[in-house]
């Protein structure tokens, strides 16, 4: 069994062309990933999901402060 992240941390999904999500929790056996500049939730397999790298987390961090200064509720 893989380990839980914690929550918030940023993951990438390799099933969706490693789109990168904060993790939210578990949903059922899926895991629940959040676009980390807002939106729907989405769920993933925990094999298909790995920790960002950190030029990963460096380009979701600055997305998520772009959306930010353009007003967008996160």
């Amino acid at each position: 069994m893989t380990a839980l992240p914690k929550v918030g941390t940023l993951m990438v999904d390799t099933s969706r062309r490693d789109r990168v999500g904060e993790f939210r929790g578990v949903a059922g056996v899926r895991w629940s990933l959040r676009p980390v500049t807002g939106g729907t939730e989405w769920e993933a397999e925990p094999r298909d999901v790995r920790p960002a790298d950190s030029a990963e987390r460096l380009h979701a961090e600055t997305a998520r402060a772009n959306a930010r200064s353009r007003g967008a509720l996160l």
